[in-house]
């Protein structure tokens, strides 16, 4: 146990040592299931938030009869990579696994190098290898957590969200376009046509499992080269300097499913110089060996990509600049520029940002235009959908 250094640590956070221990019990009672004897790998950093969540998780799992293992990396941005004793920690198969992390857990230079297939897919990461392609561990991974964002929206009716995550996957599964539009200037079209919805709904009680904590989300993958139109973020946003609340909206215009042209302040000056990296070093990263010959193209040309529209559905979230809780927040959508969630779409960068008060509609087979969302309000209360 822990209980000496988590007192130092607990003395510097309000609302207290208590609420955070509440908040990993659920986490681990209620969204992992945690039993006993089983394996809870926690890969984190010497960062004073993210440990003091890390130490309160190890106890947790201690007082279910779970064997906890912390391991500790220095934190690590999109590009970088994770040490090589975190890519070994993961082959071992843990049955549960947490990344609490400063920024990113890091990318795995082993499977990029030589990636994983399980029939027709593959996998640029251990980690996403074992719980999308093997279905052999359950996990949740919470970048830029904060002490405050994990008190407030993780011990939630999680009933209540499973549901709506569900009526909103049944709408976007029935989809084959997807338009959103906002009062901002947001107007995009794109086909989802033959893709299924994901849902961060916190349930990950089974292998194979896993998301988000704070969980409360439902997204999916854009059919790569469709959407058109344009987006205007206007809450916060992902860069390589961090997460920032937008003072003035950033216009990304998206045709043949990239993002093209991008207008707006001094943020939008920053998501131009993210994504510019992100193509300069896959190119770069091909050169050193880091990917395969051939894919530093591949890579670079998704820099671009919309790769993810996600519908917020955590009633306890807020929007405070901080990503990891922010695209869970009621009366927001977000999307992202770069990879994608269906594996055809790799890029070195994933970047989300908010649009307030959306509306978001599907369009059916059959022509039909049923509303998720209207001007930010979730249509599914109204019980459509469900």
């Amino acid at each position: 146990m822990y209980n000496a250094p988590m007192k130092k640590i607990f003395s510097h956070w309000m609302p207290g040592a208590e609420e955070l221990r509440r908040a990993a019990r659920v986490a681990l009672e209620s969204s992992l299931q945690v039993r006993p004897g089983e394996r809870v790998l926690i890969v984190t950093n010497p960062v004073e938030e993210v440990a003091a969540i890390s130490f309160a998780l190890h106890d947790a799992a201690a007082g279910l009869g779970a064997v906890p293992i912390l391991l500790f990396q220095q934190p690590k941005s999109q590009i970088d990579f994770c040490e090589e004793e975190v890519v070994a920690a993961l082959e071992t198969a843990p049955e549960v696994l947490i990344s609490l992390s400063a920024d990113r857990l890091g990318k795995d230079r082993k499977a990029i190098r030589s990636p994983y297939r399980v029939g027709n897919r593959q996998f640029d990461s251990g980690f996403h290898y074992l719980l999308y392609g093997e279905k052999k561990i359950r996990a949740f991974w919470s970048p830029r957590v904060t002490v405050a964002g994990f008190v407030r929206a993780v011990p939630v009716d999680y009933d209540r969200m499973r549901r709506e995550c569900a009526g909103v996957k049944d709408l976007l599964d029935r989809a084959v376009r997807v338009r959103v539009t906002s009062g901002k200037g947001t107007d995009l079209v794109f086909d989802v046509a033959g893709r299924q919805a994901f849902m961060d709904d916190g349930n990950f009680s089974f292998p194979g499992a896993g998301g988000n904590l704070p969980a409360g989300e439902t997204f999916i993958s854009p059919v790569v080269g469709t959407a058109e139109g344009r987006i205007v973020f206007d809450g916060s946003i992902i860069t390589h300097s961090g997460e920032v609340l937008i003072r003035r909206p950033i216009e990304a215009r998206v045709r043949g499913g990239f993002v093209r042209e991008i207008s707006g302040g001094e943020e939008a000056e920053k998501l131009e110089e993210t994504i510019r990296m992100g193509e300069e070093n896959a190119l770069l990263f091909e050169k050193e060996g880091k990917l395969p010959s051939g894919m530093g193209e591949v890579y670079r040309r998704n820099a671009r990509n919309i790769g993810e529209l996600g519908v917020g559905l955590n009633p306890e979230a807020l929007v405070t600049g901080n990503m990891l809780e922010d695209e869970k927040a009621y009366r927001t959508c977000h999307f992202a520029v770069g990879s994608n969630y269906d594996d055809d779409a790799p890029a070195l960068i994933h970047l989300d940002g908010l649009v307030l008060e959306p509306t978001v509609t599907v369009i059916t087979r059959d022509r039909r235009e049923i509303p998720v969302l209207v001007d930010g309000g979730l249509v599914l209360e109204r019980g459509v959908g469900l």
